[in-house]
């Protein structure tokens, strides 16, 4: 299968350093975005600019419909996805007996169903190829819990299990399978807290800093090369020792 990546989540953040790293590393790459289409097409232009090769689609991944639209529309335009990283999320803080059911039910919908929509959009044809690669991002909180981050721990937690259990079915027709799960990055996500909570997360990090989303970038990138074609089924943290 040729080279051609689904980022979910991509025109901020994480994602969007993924996609520019992997852009960087020869891959074509689906910049999906459901709000921000100004931010995906900054990326795409950057992209372009150095010589990468990337479109962008917008869909929310809580709607296998339009999941299923988007991974359709990639194979029209290059043929079928052989990387997937699920990256598409929403977090934020709140006591728990304050969780509304439109909040649990919205954090489960975009991190845990927008992995199962994706990964089964885009499998049948890797398994008809014997070949491929997932990547699925989540959190330290879901190794460890947070408190007033019970719902986003939750369903970080899913996605490991996800990982875990899926490399094992899917090892036989030679598909990874693994998993991020990042420590405290400096994104947009980081500015609902409150300034003074930053230097300390920096403080209680061993590595005495905030990860950036470079330092993920580089490890979905090497997770997604032919250099780790013997990992499948690790959750690999990057935390600078969060959580050690």
């Amino acid at each position: 299968m040729e080279k051609i990546a689904l980022v979910t989540g991509s025109s901020r953040g994480i994602g969007r350093a993924i996609a520019r790293e992997l852009a960087r590393e020869g891959w074509k790459v689906c910049i999906n975005y459901r709000v921000r289409r100004d931010c995906a097409e900054s990326l795409l232009e950057e992209i372009s600019a150095f010589g990468g090769e990337a479109m962008i689609y917008g869909a929310d991944v809580s709607r296998r419909e339009e999941v299923n639209a988007m991974v359709a529309a990639v194979k029209e335009n290059w043929g079928a996805v052989s990387l997937l990283i699920n990256n598409a999320g929403v977090a934020g803080q709140a006591l728990f007996q304050d969780v509304t059911d439109e909040l649990w039910h919205r954090y489960f919908s975009v991190n845990v169903d927008g992995a199962f929509h994706a990964i089964q959009a885009v499998l049948p044809p890797m398994l008809r190829e014997h070949t491929g690669c997932i990547i699925n991002v989540s959190s330290m909180w879901g190794l460890r819990g947070a408190s007033c981050e019970v719902t986003y721990s939750c369903t970080k937690a899913a996605l490991i299990a996800m990982s875990r259990s899926l490399a094992l079915e899917l090892a036989p027709t030679n598909i990874r399978v693994n998993c991020i799960a990042p420590g405290v990055i400096k994104t947009d996500m980081l500015d609902a807290l409150p300034a003074e909570v930053l230097p300390q997360l920096a403080e209680e990090t061993p590595l005495r800093r905030l990860g950036t989303p470079e330092d993920i970038a580089h490890l979905a990138v090497f997770l997604a090369s032919d250099k780790s074609s013997f990992i499948t089924g690790q959750v690999i943290t990057a935390d600078g020792g969060f959580i050690v």
